[in-house]
């Protein structure tokens, strides 16, 4: 993994360090980035809730790319005027899965954040995925129960269930998650060639989470808070949707894990100097 310093301060880089022609974006007082980062929203009828998801994301992201799953309301109109430049997708098929794969062949950028449109997920912290990758991780997946993380939104069936299908993937493909069913997460775009997603429902963070495992890619949890929804009611069904999370797990082959070439990682190109 290639670091690049680069002062915040508009000095020229430290001798010794490649140089970098790229734009930098300051994203905290430590760290500037070259890579422009899409955050991707799948949302159907969630114009109530936009204005607290658009409203908590940083300055320095580069796309917001808006999945609408053929909303009644005003979700359209509300993501236009909150964000002038937002990218809307129209999904033609249905289910979460499904939205974030249209989603993910909309973006531009080289980080790919997904956040959910329903208020629950704190925007701020994106920073912390973004530096873990820039640091060298290939996936930055959101915990609720690493330490530092919570739900407010997590009944005790529902918080059984992950348990034990966490545990199950962590058995059957040698991963070490604290947390399986929670889609905030962010990535190097380029690792989607060597997951292929192909399902449509709420089971894709599990297959992501399988896959990236499976690939060999570099993993770190980030601590995350959950909030509960803000308006609105949750197409979640812990009961339906956990059982296809299971289906999934008992699908994907265990297989061996795969080492990605150093060649394959894409290089992390901005850092700023101590």
């Amino acid at each position: 993994m290639t670091f690049v310093v680069r002062p915040l301060s508009g000095e020229e880089p430290l001798p010794g360090r490649d140089r970098v022609s790229a734009d930098f974006r300051r994203i905290s007082s430590h760290l500037a980035i070259a890579p422009p980062v899409s955050v991707v929203i799948p949302a159907m009828n969630e114009a109530e809730n936009l204005p607290y998801v658009f409203g908590s994301l940083p300055e320095w992201i580069h796309e917001v790319v808006l999945v609408d799953g053929d909303s009644t309301d005003d979700t359209v109109a509300v993501a236009r005027r909150l964000r002038p430049d937002v990218k809307v997708v129209t999904q033609r098929g249905k289910g979460k899965g499904d939205a974030l794969i249209a989603g993910f062949a909309a973006c531009t950028g080289e980080i790919v954040v997904m956040v959910d449109a329903d208020g629950s997920a704190d925007g701020g912290e994106i920073v912390a995925y973004v530096s873990a990758l820039v640091g060298g991780a290939d996936f930055a997946k959101g915990s609720r129960f690493a330490n530092g993380g919570g739900t407010d939104d997590m009944t005790p069936v529902r918080k059984l269930g992950n348990r034990v299908l966490t545990g199950l993937v962590n058995r059957k493909f040698g991963a070490r998650y604290t947390d399986l069913c929670y889609g905030y997460n962010a990535f190097w775009r380029h690792c989607l060639e060597r997951i292929a997603l192909d399902c449509a429902g709420f089971e894709v963070e599990t297959l992501m989470n399988i896959r990236v495992v499976r690939a060999g890619y570099r993993v770190q949890e980030i601590p995350s808070h959950e909030y509960r929804r803000i308006h609105g009611d949750s197409n979640l069904r812990a009961v339906r949707d956990g059982l296809r999370v299971l289906r999934v797990i008992l699908r994907e082959p265990a297989g061996r894990r795969q080492r990605v070439p150093a060649a394959v990682r894409r290089p992390a190109v901005a850092r700023e100097g101590s």
